[in-house]
């Protein structure tokens, strides 16, 4: 089963720990830090901040169970999409002193994370895909923490790299699952197997979990099949 592939995992300590990573790199930023460019196209390293704070509106409103409100907030601003809500949640602030952006983002992802927790792995939240069970959607954020620590360049220690690679890619795997994708993924305790559409390929594992998350430098060999089947979580 796919919910097998997470059971060694804990979701509410790795979203602390991401959590934990981006606060103290945030933290020690200068203006010019803010201003370089990230690894999100088109987005400085101040819009991922932004993008973060604002996503928490839509955590948030999932936690409530106010997502009609929502709706109709997007309605209002002419966003039709989860893209261009990002983009407007990042000119939303992009005038607003980075200082209250962070302390905006602090707090309530920090609230968020204390609800998710208390709310445990079997409860269900309402999400714009339907209910799903608040376990399953802490991994997602969880995912999404981790990638843009990195699209900014978050320091991960050489302690905690290699079992952060495997439970995102565990997450990876999670997600094509639950996708139904047309791709079969075959791991081996070095390498992780790829095939769809005619096309196959061996990836390390930090290669996996960058291909699921789009994030695959434009250089690479992977065929293009491959790109598009294993892109998941982004």
């Amino acid at each position: 089963m796919a919910e097998d592939l997470l059971r060694d995992f804990d979701p509410f300590d790795i979203f602390d720990t991401e959590a934990a990573r981006l606060d103290r790199f945030f933290s020690g930023l200068d203006e010019e830090g803010w201003r370089r460019p990230s690894r999100a196209a088109g987005w400085t390293v101040r819009d991922v901040l932004g993008h973060l704070a604002g996503e928490e509106l839509y955590n948030q409103t999932c936690l409530d169970g106010t997502l009609p409100e929502l709706r109709e907030l997007m309605e209002s601003q002419g966003i039709s999409g989860y893209d261009e809500f990002n983009e407007w949640c990042v000119r939303e602030r992009r005038g607003v002193p980075v200082a209250e952006v962070l302390e905006e983002w602090r707090t309530k992802n920090g609230d968020t994370r204390a609800r998710m927790r208390e709310l445990g792995p079997y409860a269900t939240l309402e999400t714009m895909a339907g209910p799903y069970p608040v376990g399953k959607q802490t991994f997602h954020y969880d995912s999404e923490y981790a990638t843009h620590a990195d699209d900014v360049g978050a320091p991960v220690s050489d302690e905690e790299a290699e079992g952060r690679t495997l439970w995102r890619a565990a997450v990876g795997r999670f997600a094509l699952a639950g996708r139904g994708a047309d791709v079969q993924v075959e791991p081996t305790a070095e390498q992780i197997w790829a095939h769809a559409g005619g096309a196959s390929a061996s990836l390390s594992y930090p290669e996996f979990v960058a291909a699921t998350v789009g994030r695959l430098p434009e250089t690479h060999p992977l065929d293009q099949r491959l790109v598009s089947a294993l892109r998941c979580l982004a």
